[in-house]
Parts: C-alpha cells; sequence; structure tokens
C-alpha cells in the first residue's frame, strides 16, 4: 500500500451535491478517513450501530449536533471538537445550523465502510438500533476544543483528543524546525490532516510542504515523517488506526 497526500480539495467523491459533498481521503483496512460538508438543515443517517469497528469525527468547521446512546442524548458540536463513538453505542448526526458544516469521519478500521460509499452495503458493518438500544450515552467521548489530555513539552503541545484500542486522535501544535525523523510503522495507519500553518512532509522518498487542509495517511510499513519549516507554530490532527500504544508512549516519554 502507497501513502496518500492530498491538496486541499482532494479526495475521492462519492457524493458531490449542493447540499452535501462526501470525499474518501484514505481507504486502508485499519483506517478510513472522509471529509464532508452539509449545508443547513441536512441530516445524515438513521440511528445505527456497529459491532466491529468505531466511529470518530472531528469538526472542521461550523457545528454538528451528534445524537447517541441509548438515551438519545444530543451535543452540538463546534469546531475543533473531536466526538468518538465506540462499538456499540447508537448514534446519529445532523447539521441543525443556519450555516454549512465541513468535518472529518473516521472509522476505524475500515469494516467495509468504504466500498459501503461506493455502492456496496454487503458488507458493511452497521445495523438497525437492538431493542435495549445499546450503550449509554456516556460510553462515547465528546473533546471540545482545547480539551484532552494536555502535555506541555518545550517545543510543542499535545492533546490526546480520545482513545480507544482501534483509534487514537492526537492534536500536535509544534514550534518551527521541531521534526519527527522519517520512519515507519508495521502495525498500525498513521494520518493526519493540517489545521493551521506550514508543515513538510515526508511520503516515501519525497519532500513536500503542505498547507491548512492537506491530508497525508502512511499505512503499515511505508516511510513518513514532518517538521515545522515556516516561521510559526504550526498545527495538525494526528490519528494513529489501531492506537497501537501510540497514546500511551507519549504520556512516558520524557525529554532528555
Amino acid at each position: 500500500m502507497d501513502p496518500v497526500l492530498l491538496r486541499p480539495g482532494g479526495g475521492e467523491y462519492v457524493s458531490r451535491g449542493a447540499t452535501r459533498e462526501v470525499a474518501i481521503l484514505c481507504d486502508f483496512e485499519q483506517l478510513t478517513v472522509t471529509v464532508s460538508r452539509y449545508a443547513a438543515g441536512e441530516r445524515g443517517p438513521d440511528p445505527h450501530v456497529h459491532r466491529r469497528h468505531v466511529d470518530a469525527f472531528f469538526v472542521l468547521e461550523g457545528e454538528m449536533a451528534y445524537t447517541f446512546g441509548r438515551e438519545d442524548r444530543t451535543v452540538v458540536a463546534g469546531a475543533g471538537t473531536f466526538v468518538l463513538v465506540p462499538i456499540g453505542v447508537v448514534h446519529t448526526f445532523a447539521n441543525q445550523s443556519e450555516h454549512e458544516v465541513r468535518w472529518l469521519n473516521f472509522h476505524a478500521p475500515d469494516a467495509g465502510f468504504a466500498a459501503f460509499l461506493r455502492g456496496d452495503a454487503s458488507g458493511f458493518d452497521s445495523e438497525d438500533p437492538p431493542p435495549d438500544r445499546g450503550r449509554p450515552a456516556d460510553d462515547a467521548l465528546v473533546s471540545g476544543p482545547s480539551a484532552g489530555d494536555r502535555l506541555e513539552r518545550e517545543d510543542r503541545v499535545l492533546e490526546i483528543k480520545g482513545e480507544v484500542p482501534e483509534l487514537s486522535a492526537i492534536e500536535i501544535a509544534f514550534d518551527p524546525c521541531f521534526a519527527v525523523e522519517p520512519h515507519n510503522h508495521s502495525d498500525h495507519t498513521d494520518a493526519f490532516w493540517v489545521l493551521e500553518g506550514e508543515v513538510e512532509f515526508t511520503v516515501g522518498d519525497d519532500a513536500v510542504v503542505a498547507e491548512a487542509d492537506t491530508f497525508v495517511a502512511a499505512p503499515p510499513n511505508s516511510r513518513h515523517g514532518f517538521l515545522n519549516p515556516g516561521a510559526a507554530r504550526a498545527k495538525i490532527l494526528n490519528l494513529h488506526g489501531p492506537d497501537a500504544g501510540f497514546a500511551d508512549s507519549i504520556r512516558r516519554f520524557r525529554p532528555s
């Protein structure tokens, strides 16, 4: 599997209309990522539940209403909010606002989601709500802007927005010249969305300077790294699917 680098507006569009757009950014076995836009009043799927994968979201612009759990609790999530719906939690979502909303969606593992978006629902891990309505709403995670497990280092700040074995999401704000040297992982996909500033990514043997809204995904055994080449702090959202111990490893790390 080859790594992915997509400039703003890139991806495989499976829906592109006046009221909604959905583009597949990557579709690896461990992790599928999409970016979507809903117009005001646009609704998502009926309430449903997943049995073999987690469903997670990161709001980029606007506000999205997420409803989940046996209590049908609704939370309005603004830009910068991460929502993680574990296995067995009934959920749905809609744009109940008067403005557009744009967000990222993560399915970890893929569990047939990419094929479903392309028109083949036969293998997709999605069911109607069970009679008991599944797990409680408190089992879902909602991490708003500047929330999460905050870890401050000399040249960067990391916020663990959420983690389960299938997926972790970390916001990383890092100073000029900070670098993560090129490396690879054997057991998970490492993905990035540039939130602010410029980031130079190593993707395979290439080095590419990327602006905000650029997406990068490195599947297992693909070489990748990043650094801040600019004069101001940059910020990325970093996804690991599965987590594979990554969130705990950054908690334990103590810079020399």
